[in-house]
C-alpha cells in the first residue's frame, strides 16, 4: 500500500488575524489535496499555527493575558477561518501541543548527540520584529537597517548554534540534482544563487529564558528556549510522529505516537516525506536551506517539493492596515460565497509571481466567468432538458465526447503538476466549447420542429453529460458548486472522483433535479 499524499501549508504565526495571503496559501493546498483524492490517492493535509516567540509573548503582555490564553483565543479564530474556507485538512497543529513539544525536544537531543550544536558568545545586531540575528550584509549603504526589520538592537549573549556551513555543498548538489525540489524554477535558481554567492552562516537555535520565556525549553539546558523557527519547522514531522509514523519515530527517538492530544488514529500512518510544502516566498530560505539541513542531521529524507507562491497587493499597492487597503477574506466570502473567493484567487494569480487584487477585477471575473460563464452554461443546458424532455435524459450521443476527453486529459495533466490557474483556464475552455455547441445546434429551434426530435435528443444528452463532467473537474476548486450541479442533475453521491469523467455515464431515462442559478448576478454598487 502506498503512503498517503502528504501536503502541508506553512503554520501561521498567531500574533494577528488571518488575511488574504493566509487564505490564498490554504486554498492552494486544499485544491491540491482535493485533486489527489479525486485521482484516487489517500491524502493527509496539515495546516496549523506557530504559537511561540517574542512577538506572541509581547502581544500577550500588551493584552494583559498569559501567552497560552492569548494563543487559545486566537487559535479558535484561525480554526474557524479554516472551516470558512472549506478546507479538508486532516489535522491542525498548534506548536503549544504536547505532541509537538515532545518531538522538538527529541530532535534537539538527537541533533546535539550527533555533534551538530555548539555554544558560544554572540555579539551583534538583532531584529526584535523578525526574531533573527542580522549581519553587516543586512545593513543599508548608510549603515542603517531596512525598516522592514523593525527595531534593531545590539546584543551580546551566549547561545547554541547549529553548524550549517559544513552542509552547504551537499545542499547545492541536492538542489541541482533534484530540479523539482523547489518550484517554480526561478525560486530554485534564487536559492542556488544565494548558496553559491554566500558562505552559509551557522544558525542560532536558542534564546535565553531571561529574554524570552515563551518557547519550548531546550532539554539539555534549562536556561534556554528553542528558536521559534527550529520549533516551527519540526511541525512537519511532529504530526507524522503523533500519528505513528515509524520512520520519523525511529529517526528522532524517544517518542510515543499515542500522546493525549494526538487525536488517536486507528492505525499508524506512514506520512514522511512530505509530498508538497506550500509556502510563501518570504520564508523560502527557512524551508529550502535550514529545513533540509535539519532533516539531514536527523537522518530523514527531504520533502519531495517546496511549492512557493507570491504575495498579494491591493490596487497595485502593498496591503497595509494603516492605509486601509486590505482584503478581508471573510467579508468577501460572506458577500459572494466561498467558491467565488476560491475561484478568484486561483484564477487571478498563478503559483509563483505576485498578484494584484482589485474589487473591480473580482466583480468582473464573478460576472463573466462564474455567473455568465459556468453558471449560465449549466442553467441553459439543464433548463432546456427540463423544458423539452421533462427532465428525462435521452439516449446517449457522443458528439462532444472527444472534445471533453481532450479537456479532461489536459486538466488532469495540469493538476498533477499543480498548475492550478492553467487547469481553471482549461475547464473554462470546455465550457466555451459547450456554449459554442449550443450556438451551432440551436436546440431552441430544433424544439419547434417535431421532425428534429432525435437531433434534439442528441444535443440535450451532450449538454447534460458535459455538465456532469464539468462538475467533477471543478470539484477541487469549487466543492459547493460541484455538489449543486450534481444535485441539479439529480445524481446521488459526490462529484469527487476523477475516474468518473469518462464520457457516457449519464444514463438514458434518468430524471434530473431542478435547475437553479449557481452564481446570481449582483447589481453594481
Amino acid at each position: 500500500m502506498s503512503k498517503p499524499f502528504y501536503i502541508t501549508t506553512a503554520i501561521d504565526y498567531v500574533n494577528g488575524k488571518p488575511h488574504l495571503g493566509h487564505a490564498y496559501e490554504k486554498v492552494i493546498a486544499d485544491v491540491i489535496a482535493r485533486t489527489r483524492r479525486s485521482l484516487g490517492r489517500e491524502v493527509f493535509f496539515l495546516t496549523g499555527l506557530d504559537e511561540h516567540g517574542q512577538k506572541v509573548q509581547q502581544a500577550a503582555i500588551a493584552e494583559k493575558k498569559s501567552p497560552q490564553a492569548y494563543c487559545d483565543e486566537l487559535a479558535a479564530e484561525w480554526q474557524a477561518f479554516a472551516r470558512k474556507l472549506e478546507l479538508t485538512n486532516n489535522d491542525f497543529v498548534r506548536t503549544t501541543q504536547a505532541r509537538h513539544k515532545q518531538t522538538v525536544q527529541a530532535c534537539l537531543e538527537r541533533v546535539r548527540a550527533a555533534g551538530h550544536f555548539y555554544r558560544q558568545t554572540y555579539s551583534g545586531f538583532y531584529s526584535l520584529k523578525e526574531e533573527t540575528f542580522l549581519t553587516e550584509k543586512d545593513r543599508l549603504p548608510d549603515g542603517s537597517f531596512d525598516p522592514a526589520w523593525g527595531e534593531v538592537i545590539e546584543l551580546k549573549e551566549d547561545n547554541y548554534f547549529f553548524r550549517l556551513g559544513e552542509h552547504q555543498q551537499w545542499l547545492m548538489d541536492y538542489i541541482a540534482q533534484n530540479p523539482d525540489f523547489i518550484a517554480p524554477e526561478y525560486r530554485r535558481n534564487e536559492v542556488l544563487g544565494f548558496l553559491k554567492s554566500s558562505v552559509l552562516e551557522d544558525l542560532c537555535i536558542s534564546r535565553p529564558v531571561s529574554r524570552l520565556s515563551w518557547g519550548i525549553p531546550i532539554p539539555f539546558d534549562a536556561e534556554y528556549v528553542t528558536y521559534v523557527w527550529f520549533d516551527a519547522l519540526v511541525n512537519y514531522i511532529s504530526i507524522p510522529a503523533a500519528h505513528g509514523d515509524a520512520a520519523v519515530i525511529a529517526a528522532v527517538g524517544g517518542l510515543a505516537s499515542s500522546l493525549p492530544d494526538a487525536g488517536g488514529t486507528p492505525a499508524p500512518l506512514q506520512l514522511w516525506p512530505a509530498d508538497v510544502h506550500v509556502i510563501g516566498k518570504d520564508i523560502l530560505k527557512f524551508h529550502a536551506v535550514y529545513w533540509p539541513i535539519m532533516l539531514k542531521a536527523l537522518g530523514l529524507p527531504l520533502p519531495r517539493q517546496i511549492l512557493v507562491h507570491g504575495w498579494w497587493q491591493k490596487d497595485g499597492q502593498r496591503m497595509s492596515k494603516s492605509t486601509g487597503n486590505v482584503v478581508d477574506p471573510i467579508a468577501v466570502i460572506n458577500e459572494w460565497g466561498v467558491d467565488a473567493f476560491r475561484y478568484y484567487v486561483l484564477r487571478e494569480l498563478d503559483i509563483g509571481p505576485d498578484g494584484n487584487w482589485t474589487d473591480a477585477g473580482f466583480r468582473a471575473r464573478y460576472s463573466a466567468e462564474l455567473a455568465r460563464g459556468l453558471g449560465n452554461f449549466i442553467n441553459r443546458s439543464l433548463t432546456m432538458l427540463k423544458r423539452y424532455r421533462n427532465g428525462i435524459v435521452p439516449q446517449r450521443s457522443d458528439e462532444l465526447a472527444a472534445d471533453t476527453a481532450r479537456a479532461v486529459e489536459e486538466v488532469r495533466s495540469l493538476l498533477e503538476r499543480s498548475h492550478l490557474q492553467a487547469a481553471l483556464q482549461a475547464i473554462q475552455s470546455l465550457i466555451s466549447r459547450g456554449d459554442k455547441y449550443i450556438e451551432q445546434t440551436a436546440p431552441f429551434k430544433l424544439a419547434k420542429e417535431p421532425a428534429q426530435a432525435g437531433r434534439l435528443d442528441a444535443v440535450l444528452y451532450n449538454l447534460a453529460e458535459t455538465c456532469r463532467i464539468v462538475a467533477i473537474l471543478f470539484q477541487p476548486f469549487l466543492p459547493g458548486t460541484a455538489a449543486k450541479i450534481y444535485a441539479q442533475l439529480g445524481l446521488a453521491g459526490k462529484a469527487d472522483k476523477f475516474s468518473e469523467t469518462a464520457w457516457g455515464q449519464l444514463q438514458a431515462g434518468h430524471k434530473i433535479g431542478e435547475p437553479a442559478a449557481l452564481f446570481p448576478l449582483k447589481e453594481e454598487k
